[in-house]
């Protein structure tokens, strides 16, 4: 006997590889799948346009200014830009469970078939690798967990644009099956496969049964758990943004609790600021040009102070209100002089990819945009950014810069 003979008996005692007709569930339709799958190209939608409002808004220099109104803007599409996403998990595990027979159907016969075939299958392989990376570091995103080295925004930018590629070729591709799907009772037969109905419906190659009677589960009792699923889904995740959803959000990755009412990503800890942050000798520098006006957190507190409402809003998906006093950043600019334009504001903290960010001439003009000093009638806790921090209407929460130490105009 060679070596290689107990991996032939092995080999040969294998089951063979499933056929597409070994599928016998009525609930594997494309019926089902048309309508699970136009509400999970409505999400992927969603989060797609929500998402490149997202990047444009973190963009340093965006092809079009970023607006700085409404206030609430980026609280709005960041959250729909989450629960769409958190929504698409259920649908496309549903969707893929309907049409995963289809991976074993015969690719024809002729060259002309068997490239379409294969072309077809490897559109369908991106898009669905694409989509899973979409939401799976997503989700990740939220919970701040990056187990990974490369940057999360291009990242899933970039991969957005090749999912949403994707899901237009295939429903191009399939838009004759779609639109006969979409146009027949959920019930009809005229799409089944040849062994459809002699399974059961609640699963394969077991019991009988038709869509209506006989099984488990019927087809709109399948579509009517998956809205249901989603629909938890979002409810357990939505009170991120909605408030007075948090207390049954249980998988929400902020409750709203944290210093003075508003959750916290990062700690001066965290930031290795806390010794500069509370340094009596601090004081800010206000630059422009060669000209730099140093002013102390007392001279600061001593100037004509503004309090706005504004949220903080972050790409996690979680936003909070809080009632915000300080300093309008155009009064500051006015001690050195400085007329409109961008300023680049830096941070006490030595280190991190938002350091230094740019505040564009949009938000530096609004009457809202405060050198914050207080929230919620308090002395900023240091975690919020004491001694000084950028809070300006309808901006991405990772851009509202704590532990001010520099304002400078950009010539």
């Amino acid at each position: 006997m060679t070596i290689l003979e107990p991996v032939r008996r092995a080999a040969s005692r294998r089951p063979p590889a499933p056929a597409e007709d070994d599928f016998t569930s009525r609930l594997r339709n494309p019926a089902v799948a048309a309508r699970i799958g136009l509400w999970l190209g409505i999400t992927f939608a969603v989060a797609f346009l929500t998402g490149i409002v997202s990047h444009w808004a973190q963009s340093p220099t965006p092809w079009f200014p970023f607006p700085s109104s409404p206030s609430w803007g980026y609280r709005v599409t960041q959250g729909l830009h989450v629960v769409t996403g958190t929504a698409a998990i259920p649908l496309l595990l549903v969707k893929l469970w309907t049409v995963y027979p289809r991976l074993f159907a015969s690719l024809g016969r002729g060259a002309r078939q068997l490239l379409l075939g294969a072309l077809e299958r490897l559109s369908i392989a991106v898009l669905v690798a694409s989509a899973i990376f979409q939401l799976t570091t997503g989700l990740m995103n939220s919970a701040q967990w990056y187990p990974w080295s490369f940057s999360f925004r291009s990242t899933h930018f970039a991969v957005a644009w090749i999912t949403i590629g994707a899901l237009v070729v295939h429903v191009a591709v399939k838009l004759p099956v779609i639109r006969t799907a979409l146009g027949e009772d959920i019930d009809a037969d005229t799409l089944d496969r040849p062994a459809t109905g002699d399974g059961g419906d609640g699963g394969d190659g077991g019991g009988g049964g038709n869509g209506s009677d006989g099984g488990a589960l019927s087809r709109r009792g399948l579509l009517r758990s998956t809205w249901l699923a989603s629909g938890v889904a979002v409810l357990a995740s939505a009170g991120s943004t909605v408030p007075w959803l948090r207390d049954v959000s249980v998988l929400g990755v902020r409750s709203g609790e944290g210093p003075q009412g508003l959750p916290v990503n990062k700690s001066a800890r965290a930031a290795g600021v806390t010794e500069t942050a509370l340094s009596p000798s601090y004081a800010l520098e206000v630059v422009l040009g060669d000209r730099t006006v140093r002013l102390t957190r007392e001279q600061l507190l001593a100037m004509p102070q503004v309090t706005e409402e504004l949220p903080i809003a972050c790409v996690e998906g979680w936003s909070a209100s809080g009632t915000w006093t300080g300093v309008r950043v155009k009064d500051l600019l006015a001690e050195v002089g400085a007329g409109p334009g961008d300023v680049v504001v830096s941070s006490l903290q030595p280190s991190g990819p938002y350091r230094t960010t740019l505040l564009p001439e949009g938000f530096v003009e609004n009457d809202a945009t405060l050198l914050a000093l207080q929230l919620n009638g308090e002395d900023l806790s240091i975690d919020h950014g004491y001694p000084a921090r950028i809070i300006a209407p309808n901006r991405p929460g990772v851009l509202q810069t704590k532990w001010v130490g520099r304002l400078a105009v950009e010539a």
